[in-house]
């Protein structure tokens, strides 16, 4: 889907200001944040493409003027709910009422430092061989669809150089919605400035993304 969150080429938003020695979290609630995120994947219902979804898809008014970890927490709260964990009044009141759905699993405390060192791994053997080898040029489709895709606007109907085949992995299209997995090659293509942004772009600049072999057509 075209969402808020896919900002390439737009312009008003200012520049990027890295801030110098950023730490990790800016207030104790984000930490506690992320944890909540950590322990309700365990859950089992719904993937990482899922959530990703499931922020991507926030109100833009609403996901533009969040935080990052607001965001995070925004969009829990609507999975939960969607998944039939909790309603919109425990939300509101704070006031947790009867369990409704039993979970998959639920993570102890000491679990969690390891799950996290292990990361969750979403490659996949190939039933096929890669379409496309590094060196090919290829041309991404153009697309505006209703679901989930790691496509972004900028880079649709683009012509750009196989850099890297970096294997096959979970298709994240379907995986956001419930559909059962499915899995594609994955590559990183690279395209240059002026592809991407016409007589304006840097000629001396490139933009690299990861897309899906179903993403591509030969240029």
């Amino acid at each position: 889907m075209n969402g808020p969150h896919d900002l390439g080429g737009q312009m008003g938003f200012g520049p990027v200001v890295p801030e110098p020695d950023e730490p990790i979290f800016h207030a104790d609630w984000e930490k506690r944040v992320l944890a909540i995120n950590v322990a309700a994947g365990g859950l089992g219902a719904w993937t990482i493409d899922g959530i990703r979804h499931a922020r991507e898809s926030l109100p833009p008014v609403q996901y533009l003027s969040a935080s990052y970890y607001e965001i995070w927490l925004a969009a829990l709260d609507k999975v939960l709910v969607q998944h039939g964990f909790l309603d919109e009044q425990e939300l509101a009141s704070g006031v947790p009422g009867p369990q409704r759905r039993a979970p998959k699993r639920v993570f102890a405390g000491d679990e969690i430092p390891a799950i996290l060192r292990r990361g969750f791994p979403y490659e996949r053997e190939a039933q096929a061989p890669a379409r496309f080898a590094v060196g090919d040029r290829v041309r991404t489709l153009v697309m505006h669809p209703q679901h989930h895709t790691r496509l972004p606007r900028y880079a649709r109907g683009k012509t750009g150089v196989i850099e890297r085949v970096t294997g096959c992995h979970v298709f994240p299209d379907t995986g956001a919605h419930g559909a059962p997995e499915t899995a594609q090659w994955l590559y990183t293509v690279v395209f240059t400035g002026p592809e991407l942004w016409g007589r304006d772009g840097d000629p001396d600049s490139t933009v690299s993304i990861e897309a899906w072999e179903s993403y591509l057509e030969p240029a």
